[in-house]
């Protein structure tokens, strides 16, 4: 008789069916565990390269849970966004008090100039340091969701979410991860926590 998990089985990678056998066994009827196991021998995968993946899924399972242990409030964010924002708008201000602002085009360069020091001020300060100055003070960075140094990509889109996501600031209401960190993969911790569980 065929067993019916045999076809979904196939499709998983060897770390979702050692993780079904092993982290996540309590989970799964006795008949998709059978077909898990019988997938990892048809892949010729030994115990030791079992344990082996189990080891290392474990580890990453304790990593994000420090990691969400670290993860900074709704009310250090805010400091860092009051901060962040006193030291952009004071960047910005000199930069553009020098245009006309009686003109058209010099308030459409003012615009500009406005949103390029945003987009500047986060991208340079969290790629190169991970941290803003209002994170600096408050001894609090930037991360990925799997904890490691985000990405200049990761970065960038973060910043721009900050500007196109409409209820950003709304969302740390009802979360300690706002819009831009979720739809980025990222996250704001403790900066004087090791995260490596290694």
């Amino acid at each position: 008789m065929e067993n019916r998990f045999e076809k979904e089985m196939s499709l998983r990678t060897d770390k979702e069916l050692v993780r079904i056998i092993t982290i996540e066994r309590d989970n799964y009827q006795p008949l998709a565990l059978d077909a898990a196991k019988n997938e990892l021998k048809k892949r010729n995968i030994s115990d030791v390269d079992i344990e082996d993946i189990a080891q290392s899924l474990i580890e990453q399972m304790k990593k994000i849970i420090q990691l969400n242990t670290d993860m900074v409030g709704s009310g250090i964010r805010l400091v860092n966004f009051l901060i962040d924002s006193l030291i952009w708008l004071v960047i910005a201000f000199i930069l553009t008090f020098p245009l006309n602002a009686n003109e058209g085009g010099q308030i459409f360069i003012g615009y500009i100039v406005l949103f390029g020091t945003f987009i500047l001020y986060y991208v340079f300060f969290e790629t190169k340091y991970q941290k803003t100055p209002g994170k600096m003070l408050t001894k609090t960075k930037v991360v990925s969701t799997e904890g490691e140094k985000p990405t200049s990509a990761d970065i960038f889109v973060r910043t721009l979410l900050r500007l196109i996501t409409p209820f950003d600031a709304i969302s740390f209401l009802f979360s300690r991860n706002g819009l831009h960190d979720r739809l980025s993969r990222t996250k704001v911790i403790k900066a004087d926590k090791d995260i490596d569980i290694t």
